[in-house]
């Protein structure tokens, strides 16, 4: 067993899960900020090799593998988290106001079922503070920018706040995620229905379209989607001609899981990630890419905890693939082992 998983990882699971974030954040920028710090990470985490290079949505991406949004919200982190070898940054979701999220607690550990449970609520400092952390940031990673609707602004204009996050963040990401998939914004994933969804893809794709430079624009989709609604999602990717799909985001479904019933219950609401979702989440990608006559390019995420549950992703279709509650259970030890497996492939 990894130090990590035998010393780390029992100490930051006795603290409340977003208190131990925000500490552990905090206690990274400060050893980062010594000298060689962040060369002596890179020398235990990064691995460079060509064969680990993909051309994805027209971008080289040094690693297929990359932090999922939701762990550098406010893009806070993104010189510190290059350093654990990530190919890539998700940041956001981010919303042209900043907004608190729901009540805490509003994170919770399902260690049986190595999963999370979370209903944060797009709680973040707004777009613009994350614009001026880009400003300053000195590492070169492929940073995505996932944008969202504030709460308050009802589904008839939540095309103007993915409008207005578009707008701010264009010249400081690589490429973007348009976010109607999380379970913990009130009628977000009403925007998944094929009409708001086409209306809302076909604005960004024409404002994309008038830049000199444009930006791929990529879908975060839900893993409790039907097969007709996963069909009429990629009529629309189709139609929009928007660039790829992030499969999935986290799910509202409890079934299958090893902790207590009451346990689960007592929780209450909010999107479930981590081992649980794994499965579905390798499903949607499967069919997405098998409909789409293998066209489609696909992030694959949910519950990889493992290189092999990395390499099952990519067999199943996804191009890339994306971290988060397996780099909590896991710790940074994960994106290496998943990087040289895929050398070794």
């Amino acid at each position: 067993m990894s130090f990590y998983k035998s010393v780390v990882r029992p100490f930051l699971f006795k603290v409340d899960p977003e208190k131990i974030h925000h500490f552990t954040v905090n206690y990274l920028k400060t050893m980062f900020s010594l000298p060689m710090a962040k060369s002596i990470a890179k020398g235990m985490y990064k691995v460079s090799d060509p064969k680990l290079e993909r051309e994805v949505f027209g971008i080289k991406f040094p690693s297929p593998v990359g932090l999922a949004a939701g762990f550098d919200k406010d893009a806070k982190m993104i010189d510190e988290f290059e350093c654990f070898g990530f190919g890539f940054i998700e940041i956001g979701t981010l919303t042209p106001v900043s907004q608190p999220g729901n009540d805490k607690p509003r994170i919770f550990r399902l260690p049986p079922d190595q999963g999370l449970i979370n209903r944060m609520g797009f709680n973040n400092e707004g777009v613009e503070a994350a614009v001026e952390r880009l400003k300053n940031r000195k590492s070169k990673v492929i940073v995505g920018g996932n944008i969202g609707k504030n709460k308050v602004t009802p589904n008839e204009e939540a095309v103007s706040d993915y409008e207005k996050g578009f707008h701010a963040l264009f010249d400081h990401v690589d490429y973007f995620t348009v976010n109607i998939s999380s379970p913990n914004t009130p009628n977000l994933r009403a925007l998944q229905d094929k009409e708001p969804l086409k209306a809302l893809l076909g604005r960004l794709k024409e404002l994309n379209s008038q830049k000199s430079n444009p930006k791929p624009i990529l879908l975060k989709i839900a893993p409790d989607l039907t097969n007709e609604q996963l069909d009429d999602i990629l009529e629309v990717v189709q139609e929009t001609k928007i660039d790829g799909v992030i499969a999935t985001n986290t799910t509202i479904s409890r079934d299958g899981l090893s902790t207590p019933k009451s346990t689960v219950e007592n929780i209450g609401m909010g999107g479930l990630s981590g081992k649980p979702v794994k499965d579905r989440s390798t499903e949607v990608i499967k069919y997405l890419f098998e409909k789409s006559g293998k066209t489609l390019d696909i992030i694959g995420v949910g519950g990889i905890h493992s290189a092999e549950d990395a390499l099952e992703k990519i067999e199943a279709g996804a191009k890339l693939v994306q971290v988060y509650t397996g780099f909590i259970y896991e710790g940074p030890a994960l994106v290496k082992s998943i990087n040289k497996a895929l050398i070794n492939k």
